[in-house]
């Protein structure tokens, strides 16, 4: 993860780099690309084409400092998420599929077989198991309290970087009305040395300001979602740990009395 952000920042300071360039090379990659268009009208849908150039008027009119600010947001956002769902599914077993073998390993050959089982199978609860099978020659009380401590700590993993996403999602919108308010201070500005109270001049500085709230709230809005969507899988995992926790309580306890 550290990785993905030293990579998003390297790439942020190439965007700004390149939007210093001179006037001259700004107006010859523009007639490049403009060839490059032209070219490619033939293969390309029209309405991707208007989408995309539209997309791109917005950027450039909304201010390259707020706007490139917010979708850096975006893209730590979803760089955090998709990193989070990939874990979270990797980390996803079928319990009652586990808690069988387990079970039947214990009847058969033993604690030390159960352990095996839960070391060659992935995810929270798996880990969990073990540590409470480890402690289970010290008795049901010491092999409880290991399993609740050490779901704890499951639980912190499942968690991970869970807050910088709800960062995302409050400073997107921040900046967006941030923007909107700088937009505005520079309309009235412009009214002032003006002279007069122009709606060209009204209507297009506040359009132009407006421009950054909107994609502020659009980006909070993709990143809500994803945020919802990891805190359900978040608490599907988590009712599993516990309700499995039980049932090796409820394992150990029989195993014991044997």
């Amino acid at each position: 993860m550290k990785r993905v952000f030293v990579f998003m920042a390297f790439a942020a300071l190439l965007l700004m780099g390149t939007t210093q360039t001179s006037t001259a090379q700004t107006e010859q990659a523009a007639a490049t690309t403009q060839q490059l268009t032209e070219q490619a009208q033939s293969t390309t849908p029209v309405g991707e084409t208007v989408l995309h150039k539209e997309i791109k008027r917005l950027f450039i009119e909304g201010g390259a400092g707020f706007m490139g600010v917010i979708l850096l947001c975006l893209i730590f956002g979803l760089a955090i998420a998709i990193e989070r769902i990939i874990y979270l599914n990797l980390t996803t077993t079928n319990t009652e599929k586990l808690l069988e073998k387990i079970d039947k390993a214990l009847k058969d050959d033993g604690v030390d077989a159960a352990k095996e089982i839960c070391r060659n199978t992935r995810g929270p609860v798996a880990s969990i198991f073990y540590q409470g099978l480890d402690r289970a020659h010290e008795g049901i009380d010491m092999a409880e309290k290991s399993v609740v401590a050490y779901g704890g700590v499951q639980m912190g993993l499942l968690e991970k970087n869970l807050s910088w996403i709800s960062l995302f999602i409050a400073l997107a919108p921040m900046l967006g009305f941030l923007g909107t308010v700088i937009g505005m201070i520079a309309a009235f500005d412009a009214i002032e040395q003006a002279g007069t109270v122009s709606a060209t001049i009204v209507a297009g500085g506040i359009k132009v300001a407006l421009i950054t709230t909107v994609f502020g709230l659009v980006v909070a809005i993709i990143l809500q979602v994803f945020y919802n969507y990891l805190l359900s899988k978040i608490d599907s995992l988590s009712n599993q740990m516990e309700d499995s926790s039980i049932s090796l309580i409820d394992m150990l306890v029989k195993y014991n009395k044997q």
